[in-house]
């Protein structure tokens, strides 16, 4: 009896030539949008429960959706190099990998103005800096390696900023009128959802009433 073909889970499946210390690099750089998706929203669910987090998350996992309807629509095939990256069966375009990591750059970017007005945000440029730094270098990583065509990393690319930008304006121009009343929710108040977007400096504002609270419980206990 005939078994059908195996097939791998590519989630964290990067191939590059043995001994080839740049391919190295960029197998690792191509492993970011796994990195942001595991170690960053889910840390930032865990820890903050911030709204406007939630709702980029959620953005970014629409992103992929579409990026998902629009490969197996177009059905373009990944350069000749797929063969050796066992990669054959799945489609090129538009990158994923370079949509996710521009779709973050810009909201990220987008973002930093809403908080800190454009003035205040060229002050932050390192940060943001490094966002579009990873975003190219993830996008540059595809072609290298050999899973996309220079064509298919710029339609992701072109894609991510895009949606980026749309979904950016959705959150912050629609729904966060909604924010307050997601809060007061039986759900927002279950898992201590919250907004801080209003406020200037949140570092200092949670250090200031961290403080204000352990001097609350000092003097009560004294």
């Amino acid at each position: 009896m005939a078994h059908p073909p195996l097939k791998a889970v590519t989630l964290t499946h990067v191939r590059y030539r043995k001994g080839d210390q740049l391919g190295h690099f960029l197998a690792w750089v191509s492993l970011v949008p796994v990195f942001i998706s595991f170690g960053g929203f889910v840390s930032h669910f865990i820890f903050r429960r911030e709204l406007q987090g939630l709702f980029f998350a959620v953005g970014l996992l629409i992103s992929q959706f579409i990026s998902e309807v629009i490969k197996t629509s177009v059905q373009q095939a990944r350069p000749a190099t797929c063969a050796l990256l066992e990669m054959c069966d799945s489609h090129g375009w538009p990158s994923s990998h370079s949509q996710y990591m521009f779709f973050f750059a810009t909201y990220v970017t987008l973002l930093t103005i809403k908080g800190l007005g454009f003035r205040e945000f060229t002050k932050k440029w390192v940060a943001n800096l490094v966002t579009w730094s990873l975003a190219v270098l993830t996008m540059y990583s595809r072609v290298y390696l050999g899973y996309h065509s220079v064509a298919q990393v710029y339609a992701g690319a072109t894609l991510g900023i895009v949606l980026g930008s749309s979904w950016f304006w959705v959150v912050n121009s629609l729904i966060f009128y909604y924010f307050p009343a997601i809060e007061e929710s039986k759900f927002g108040r279950m898992f201590y959802l919250k907004d801080t977007s209003h406020i200037n400096n949140v570092f200092k504002f949670e250090y200031d009433n961290a403080r204000a609270a352990r001097g609350n419980i000092a003097s009560k206990s004294d």
